[in-house]
């Protein structure tokens, strides 16, 4: 299936461009978060003239994504969880828990933006943690996970 972009899409293409990709990706994702719309020549059209807006548009985005970025970058994040005597998580922390001790911090990051290099945190400690607030802006976090 043939889409536009309506923003820049990590992995796939900026603003305007005319890529093809599954349909399950358009349908499901991509159309329903209004990230692109269907390549008729209509759209194209109405992409054409409003191309200046919507850049106006997508710099705001990154300007605000960088502002939060700065702010972000080496922040530290505690997270206690029961542990055993050798360290070792009762369970895990996820991204999810990681995306729950941001928003306490007053962040609000999507689930994909957080990267967790090693899957799940299973042990205390200290952890470098990458986190995506924009496709051009990613930044690095430290995330403490201490015994309760």
């Amino acid at each position: 299936m043939q889409i536009i972009l309506m923003e820049r899409v990590a992995n796939l293409g900026n603003l305007g461009d005319v890529v093809k990709v599954k349909v399950g990706y358009a349908r499901n994702f991509l159309i329903p978060q209004g990230k692109a719309k269907r390549a008729t020549p209509d759209n194209l059209k109405l992409i054409e003239a409003k191309r200046a807006e919507l850049e106006k548009l997508e710099g705001a985005r990154l300007t605000a994504a960088r502002e939060v970025g700065a702010k972000l970058d080496g922040l530290l994040v505690q997270i206690a969880r029961r542990a055993g005597p050798e360290g070792h998580l009762f369970g895990s922390v996820s991204s999810l828990d990681i995306i729950e001790a941001l928003e306490a911090q007053g962040f609000s990051i999507e689930k994909t933006g957080v990267h967790l290099p090693e899957g799940p945190l299973k042990n205390v400690g200290e952890y470098a943690i990458s986190v995506s607030v924009h496709p051009e802006v990613t930044v690095a976090i430290k995330a403490k996970v201490i015994a309760e």
